[in-house]
């Protein structure tokens, strides 16, 4: 599913889904075709401002599968920041990241795009203050790691927990921003 309600190509979109969303609706923080997990939909125009092009930078963590089994070394590198390809022959060195090697999570469902779970994988858990250009895919590729599987696990406080895939989980406004660490919410209408 792409994570925008019109699109002049035939694919699935978020107006699909089974939820009355209201008038001016819309994705914060959008996941690439190949992506799962969190997003944000709000009708405050204002958030994408406050939460991704603020002053305070705020986290983003992701549930990686990466194909082949990642050494110590290759996962301080991308502790410490590795340079990804942004456009044409620039490079950008990502900021210092968290990162740990996790078991895959018990209850999380199949993905038909997944190689066998006998093939030599890695879990991650990545956490990031930026979010650019793709990069949680460069950077696993900038260590010679295919991305399998991506799936976006939190924003701040504001976690994926049990949702499955097409579920919609509506909060109150003060809720929502409180989980997000946006302290200026208010002013923000």
């Amino acid at each position: 599913m792409v994570s925008q309600f019109v699109s002049s190509h035939d694919v699935r979109l978020l107006g699909e889904l089974d939820f009355d969303f209201p008038e001016g609706t819309h994705a914060i923080g959008r996941l690439d075709n190949d992506s799962e997990g969190l997003l944000i939909l709000t009708t405050n125009k204002k958030v994408t401002r406050l939460l991704f092009q603020g002053t305070t930078p705020h986290e983003r963590t992701y549930l990686v599968k990466v194909k082949g089994v990642m050494s110590t070394a290759t996962l301080q590198q991308l502790r410490e920041g590795v340079p990804i390809p942004i456009t044409g022959a620039l490079n950008y060195v990502t900021t210092p990241c968290r990162i740990e090697i996790v078991e895959r999570p018990a209850g999380l469902f199949d993905h038909p795009n997944e190689l066998p779970v006998s093939a030599p994988h890695t879990w991650l858990l990545i956490t990031l203050t930026e979010g650019k250009f793709h990069q949680v895919r460069k950077m696993v590729g900038a260590v010679k790691h295919r991305c399998q599987r991506l799936i976006r696990v939190s924003i701040e406080d504001l976690l994926l927990g049990d949702l499955q895939p097409g579920e919609v989980k509506e909060l109150p406004e003060e809720t929502f921003f409180s989980l997000l660490k946006i302290d200026d919410y208010k002013d923000s209408r």
